[in-house]
């Protein structure tokens, strides 16, 4: 009985068994289109894909980039401003600061004087020398500063809260400070000041019982940049080491 069960199995099968099997097809082994690059061990010539270096011309190979380019310069060309401690004030295109005014101030030791009734002029600190550069930004009350002082000698002496200033008064005069920077600093001769301050300002110098920093907007240098002055004081020329009128 068993046998013929499986006679009888067989014999239906036997149609499905004998039906040949489908081919399966390998994709691993077609070829794509020629021009479509996927069987390309290698991309055509021109292309720059197999190059260990690229055409002369295109500058990928260039240990330095043609003379002009500015990549190669140590210093940008004037105008540029790229060299500028502070760019200027003229609308200019600056990631960090826009200035409204920025001037430039050569301070030195014949332009001191001393007394406000009748100032005379004090020869200064013999030998020393300064430069201040200043961005101002009104709109923020900000003020940038970089101050390079040489042939400085004695200690930094003055009653306001550091010994570098900005004064307002008229070319030949005295007045009070209305900013106060913190003094150059550094070895050998050559020392620097550099940073910003923002308003409210004050000096530190106290008169009729007010700073006299107390109130001073940046808008009155701008409104008369001929009115205030630079000055830097030491213990060997406390009215002064050197002295410089704003342009």
């Amino acid at each position: 009985m068993k046998a013929s069960i499986s006679l009888c199995a067989l014999a239906v099968l036997a149609p499905v068994l004998a039906t040949p099997l489908v081919k399966r097809q390998d994709f691993s082994k077609i070829d794509y289109p020629a021009g479509t690059g996927e069987n390309l061990h290698e991309y055509p010539p021109g292309t720059g894909e197999n190059l260990h270096e690229y055409p002369p011309g295109t500058g990928e190979n260039l240990h330095e980039y043609p003379p002009g380019t500015g990549e190669n310069l140590d210093e940008y060309p004037p105008g540029t401003g790229e060299n500028l401690p502070f760019y200027p004030g003229n609308g200019a295109a600056n990631p960090i600061f826009k200035f409204t005014s920025t001037y430039q101030i050569h301070a030195t030791p014949d332009q001191v004087v001393n007394g406000t009734t009748d100032p005379v002029f004090t020869g200064g600190l013999p030998g020393a020398e300064a430069v201040y550069n200043f961005g101002i930004d009104t709109n923020n009350e900000l003020i940038c500063y970089l101050i390079k002082l040489t042939g400085f000698s004695g200690e930094y002496q003055s009653p306001a809260k550091t010994a570098t200033h900005v004064h307002e008064a008229a070319k030949g005069r005295n007045g009070p400070p209305r900013l106060a920077f913190p003094n150059p600093s550094g070895d050998g001769d050559v020392r620097l000041s550099i940073g910003c301050m923002r308003g409210p300002f004050t000096t530190g110098l106290i008169v009729n019982g007010a700073d006299t920093g107390a109130g001073f907007k940046l808008a009155q240098i701008e409104a008369n940049p001929s009115g205030f002055f630079a000055d830097l004081h030491s213990s060997l020329a406390v009215p002064g080491a050197v002295r410089g009128q704003f342009p």
